[in-house]
């Protein structure tokens, strides 16, 4: 009976590393990213994951940051985009208002030639979804945030069930040669509640529909905790934005495992289009995985419209 059993557990087993192996591979493969070019606009989304300052070893904590900090700025060089906005930049030490921001210091003092939007003092705007952009090239309009919750307009709000918070950051920008303008609304849905995605979006589309009305191009970013084909998605295509055909995972468990269709994504509306596909960056940086999503990149060109 013994002996049975062990049979039977091993073909389970064999059984299901075939199936992360089939799936790793159904929706992995990394297609290396182009040089960027000057008539295009390379807009990029990544989920970097917080870090837990009072925990000095483990997952996530200050000790790990060490270890990934490096190959997250080895990432940011790779992606080398005009735009792009991140979630989950948060140094976290317990409350919602935090001055420490460990990521966000740390790419900007490697790279000077970006600076943060979407920033400021974390009493009066939300600083957990800096949008990076390019300074020789663009220069910041506007910028702004408004939360997922009943009150959008309160910081710190709590989501429509009562959840943690969650919100949109945003800015707006000039292409600094051309001088076409367009908004980057950067968004992180809450990956545990459909109700609260759904009312996300829902608010996510009452803000943007002015804009879009307006003639804006508005780019909406983001880890949507939501594939191409949900109803999550459906509300925000339903508005006008044509989402990137992201093909295969963009949430890996932080160990290069591939098992479900992408979930992080970038969508446009207005005078914007797709240079050619978007690319997802699956690869691991001075032999470690920056963080456990892959970023998403797209090029775009400005001033045709679709």
């Amino acid at each position: 009976m013994l002996r049975m059993a062990l049979r039977v557990f091993g073909a389970i087993l064999l059984a299901l590393v075939a199936l992360v192996g089939c799936q790793s591979i159904r929706h992995g493969g990394n297609t290396p990213l182009p040089d960027p070019t000057a008539e295009t606009l390379r807009i990029a989304t990544y989920n970097v994951h917080y870090i837990i300052l009072g925990r000095d070893t483990g997952a996530w904590s200050l000790g790990d940051w060490e270890r990934r900090k490096g190959p997250l700025d080895l990432a940011f060089k790779d992606i080398a985009a005009d735009v792009i906005g991140f979630q989950e930049m948060e140094s976290f030490g317990g409350g919602s208002v935090n001055d420490v921001n460990l990521t966000l210091d740390w790419l900007l003092a490697n790279n000077p030639a970006y600076a943060a939007a979407a920033v400021g003092d974390p009493r009066d705007f939300p600083s957990t979804q800096p949008i990076l952009y390019r300074t020789d090239r663009l220069t910041l309009a506007d910028q702004g945030w408004f939360f997922f919750s009943d009150t959008p307009d309160v910081i710190y709000s709590r989501t429509f069930n009562g959840s943690y918070p969650a919100f949109a950051s945003w800015a707006s920008f000039t292409d600094t040669a051309s001088g076409q303008g367009f908004r980057v609304v950067n968004i992180h849905t809450d990956y545990a509640s459909l109700s609260n995605r759904i009312q996300s979006v829902e608010l996510v589309v009452d803000r943007i529909t002015p804009w879009i009305a307006a003639g804006e191009t508005v780019f909406v970013i983001g880890d949507l905790n939501a594939r191409l084909g949900d109803q999550v998605v459906g509300i925000l295509a339903a508005a006008g934005l044509d989402f990137a055909p992201v093909e295969g995972a963009t949430f890996h468990f932080n160990r290069g495992i591939n098992l479900f269709a992408a979930i992080d994504h970038i969508a446009a509306a207005g005078d914007a289009s797709l240079a050619g596909p978007p690319f997802v960056v699956r690869q691991k940086y001075d032999g470690e995985w920056p963080t456990d999503h892959y970023p998403v990149v797209a090029d775009y060109r400005l001033g045709t419209a679709r």
